[in-house]
């Protein structure tokens, strides 16, 4: 592949997508693509590139699916969930005693393990939740991930990593060498495709949404204005998950992070329901 074939790939997955790749990232762009282009009985990346060029939507859609699929599983990084369920969801289920509904956005579902562990803690939870309305909406750039998180069906290999031991007994059915989470867990979960790039109106808006391991594909400005149009959907005392290598600092002002509770982050306006380890005066002091 030439410079100005990779050039036009990296153009084109930054405006569909959001995905910015660096220089040195050609031999990913390699190993995915071709064997998409083998699939599609094409000769090579050149000939890829050729169709592309000639307006190819479908192939586009497959392009950006290839580029965009990343590995994740469940509990990822652990410490996030320990924080949901310990903190998060105590203090929203005081917060909206009211109102008796909680929102949950996973903006980048991949194949369904973070949505799920979500509602696992929640059912988990359910005593406390009892005449609740709880929505987990999971979204992802790619329908063919989202057919696999829909099925709920996972390998040996996917279940051992992250998901405890009894889990794994009381959330799936073994079949054959595959799992596949009960049906009251995967009827927790709506998903839908959905590209980051889109406007989040038309979702709705959301008491915790997880963002985790995706802004670190897109560039500064793009970072930037997925946290701002964030904010809109996002309730004024509820909070945003990033991921571990994430943060809002030097980006936007439209979120100051949670004392003693890495990779939570706060709205800026309004008083936080989601109050960390120090107490919520102190709280509110250090977000002056």
């Amino acid at each position: 592949m030439i410079q100005v074939e990779y050039d036009f790939l990296r153009k084109l997955l930054k405006d569909r997508s959001g995905l910015v790749l660096a220089d040195d990232k050609q031999y990913l762009v390699e190993s995915r693509l071709l064997p998409l282009a083998r699939k599609v009985n094409l000769g090579g990346l050149s000939e890829l590139v050729a169709e592309l060029r000639r307006g190819n939507e479908s192939l586009v859609y497959d392009v950006v699916e290839a580029m965009t699929t990343n590995e994740t599983f469940f509990f990822r990084d652990k410490i996030p969930f320990e924080h949901f369920k310990d903190s998060v969801i105590p203090e929203l289920i005081k917060a909206r005693a009211a109102r008796k509904t909680l929102r949950i956005w996973c903006a980048a579902a991949s194949t369904g393990q973070e949505p799920y562990s979500l509602a696992m803690i929640l059912k988990d939870m359910s005593a406390a939740l009892s005449g609740w309305r709880v929505e987990i909406v999971a979204t992802d750039l790619s329908q063919e991930v989202l057919e696999k998180c829909k099925a709920g069906i996972y390998s040996q290999f996917e279940v051992q990593r992250g998901l405890p031991i009894q889990k794994l007994v009381s959330y799936f059915k073994q079949i054959g060498e595959m799992w596949q989470i009960n049906p009251d867990i995967r009827a927790m979960v709506q998903f839908k495709e959905f590209n980051l790039l889109n406007d989040f109106a038309s979702l709705g808006k959301f008491d915790v949404i997880f963002c985790r391991n995706v802004l670190i594909y897109f560039d500064q400005p793009t970072k930037a204005e997925v946290l701002t149009r964030m904010l809109r959907v996002n309730e004024p005392d509820g909070c945003l998950f990033l991921g571990a290598a994430e943060t809002v600092v030097g980006l936007t002002d439209a979120y100051r992070p949670c004392q003693q509770r890495r990779g939570v982050y706060l709205p800026k306006t309004g008083s936080p329901s989601i109050v960390p380890l120090m107490g919520a005066g102190s709280l509110r002091a250090a977000l002056r």
